[in-house]
């Protein structure tokens, strides 16, 4: 709560500022918001690989090659 409240406080006054020298914002607010929300999917995306213990280069590879890779391959199930 309390990280949320500096980042507030101080994006209201980065705003203020910015209103103050007659500055635009660097980027329309919708489309930082819409930048912030995908980095908080991401954030939760990385948590989600990482409490079921994916191997994120196996995984890749199926994407790239189109082999499964929780089976092991014929030559390696001996």
């Amino acid at each position: 709560m309390k990280a949320s409240l500096i980042s507030f406080v101080v994006g209201v006054g980065v705003g203020a500022i910015y209103g103050l020298v007659r500055v635009k914002s660097p980027a329309p607010p919708i489309i930082a918001l819409l930048g912030l929300l995908g980095m908080v999917f991401g954030e939760q995306l990385g948590i989600w690989i990482q409490a079921k213990k994916l191997n994120v280069s196996d995984a890749a590879s199926v994407c790239l090659v189109g082999e499964r890779y929780d089976r092991l391959p014929p030559s390696k199930a001996k």
